[in-house]
């Protein structure tokens, strides 16, 4: 059906560039070269990624770092998405090639996580106040599942040092502290800007002034950067809706890339294939070649069996010291009281997750995800209308009490500290397994602070 159509597809890659952020947009030539796996996309397509992905994960980009930075940054990126292609991984850390793996990393990202729309989301003009809020239940258990089978880069499957991961654990705090800190701050600010602008808006609903309208009132001449700001996302969202009129023409022709992809893997097959065949040796070569991999081969069959007797008897001393504990813990079973203390302890663990899990149940539905609008309501404008601070998308119908966002953020507070708490207490009965076979090692444990 598209194929009748002329310059449907530069169209469509035209409009995909268009409604990308203006500082990231590649040329359009890039994905005809990389579909082909020229290596004179390849920066380009990597400098692409870097620019869209630090925009939605790292609230901007900069030029200044170096492209092996760039590219380990992506990598962690879609690695952390899901994304579950070797080949990519696979890619040298100086950009020379691999465009149409890119290509192919670009557009999963299209269809995966909708990364227009969240550039789009990211990169829109803020005329009102907002605050990100969320609510819903993330599964983040079931979505790590997935991404543990996926080898980022030969380096990540070596050891890590433990002093390294409290380093990073520390450097985890202190940016937490520090956002804390800012959004105190940021929150004091907005207080006073709506406190003192009370009144002031035309809408009564809202009654206040947003910092962007104050800072128009102090400083007029702005408005002519805002309405730059607001043409150019205009431009945006026409290129995205002629991108959503044309993005069946755009995944046809990517179909045509995985053949092309297919057909480049079956011609280098083929060709190491007849490269053998006219590269063979003479008799007596293969014959010493053959006599050579028998004997290792030999070899590798005794080594297999000495180390399957040796697990045999591994195993043997194992089961026979569990049972010698078995027998021992039965010889010494807990007195009546400490039996019904346990089961106690037990029943209410299990009445606890069943509390959480009724209430995530109830509360499913009513799950709040993404940019709310503030509206602070003083006392007596509460007493009207029913509520003091509000985050809600829509000044009327969709109102949503503050106190209310923070008594469900509090319960999930809750709810983390004392999954913390267990998983805690499980390092700590495996530390202490651990600890009873060592011999000649005295354990310390450290100073609660």
């Amino acid at each position: 059906m598209w194929r009748g159509r002329a310059g449907a597809l530069p169209a469509a890659i035209g409009a995909l560039c268009r409604a990308l952020p203006p500082g990231s947009r590649p040329a359009p030539e890039a994905f005809r070269l990389a579909k082909f796996d020229r290596p004179e996309a390849s920066l380009q397509i990597w400098r692409l990624l870097y620019s869209l992905l630090k925009q939605i994960h790292d609230g901007g980009w900069t030029e200044l770092d170096t492209i092996g930075t760039q590219i380990r940054f992506v990598k962690s990126v879609l690695w952390y998405h899901g994304y579950g292609r070797p080949e990519f991984y696979q890619l040298p850390s100086d950009g020379s090639q691999g465009s149409r793996e890119l290509l192919l990393a670009f557009s999963w990202l299209l269809n995966r996580i909708s990364l227009l729309e969240q550039l789009l989301t990211v990169n829109r003009v803020k005329i009102r106040d907002e605050a990100s809020v969320c609510t819903c239940e993330d599964n983040l258990s079931n979505s790590w599942k997935d991404r543990t089978e996926i080898a980022l880069e030969p380096c990540l499957k070596r050891e890590v040092d433990v002093r390294y991961l409290q380093w990073l654990n520390g450097r985890l705090r202190f940016q937490w502290r520090s956002l804390h800190v800012e959004s105190q701050e940021q929150c004091k600010l907005l207080h006073k800007i709506h406190s003192y602008t009370s009144g002031c808006h035309m809408d009564q609903t809202i009654g206040h002034f947003s910092v962007t309208e104050t800072d128009l009132i102090r400083q007029p001449d702005s408005y002519k950067q805002l309405l730059q700001s607001l043409e150019s996302e205009t431009s945006r969202l026409e290129a995205f809706l002629e991108w959503k009129r044309l993005e069946p023409v755009y995944w046809h022709w990517m179909e045509t890339v995985l053949d092309t992809l297919s057909e480049d893997a079956n011609t280098f097959k083929s060709e190491g294939v007849c490269k053998e065949k006219n590269t063979l040796p003479n008799a007596n070569l293969c014959c010493h070649i053959a006599s050579n991999i028998i004997g290792e081969i030999d070899k590798l069959t005794k080594d297999l069996v000495t180390l399957h007797d040796g697990l045999h008897e591994l195993v043997t001393c194992k089961k026979s010291a569990w049972y010698e504990k078995v027998k021992s813990r039965e010889r010494t079973l807990p007195d009546e009281r400490e039996f019904c203390a346990a089961v106690r302890t037990i029943t209410e663990a299990v009445k606890l997750k069943l509390s959480d899990l009724k209430y995530h149940c109830a509360h499913k539905k009513n799950g709040m995800h993404g940019p709310y609008r503030l509206v602070f309501k003083d006392k007596r404008s509460a007493s009207k209308t029913g509520f003091l601070s509000s985050v809600s998308k829509e000044p009327i119908t969709n109102v949503v009490n503050a106190t209310e966002v923070i008594s469900k953020l509090q319960m999930e507070e809750a709810t983390l500290k004392r999954e913390l708490k267990r998983l805690q207490e499980e390092c700590r009965h495996k530390l202490d397994e651990i600890a009873e076979g060592l011999v000649g090692v005295i354990c310390i444990p450290p100073m609660k602070r």
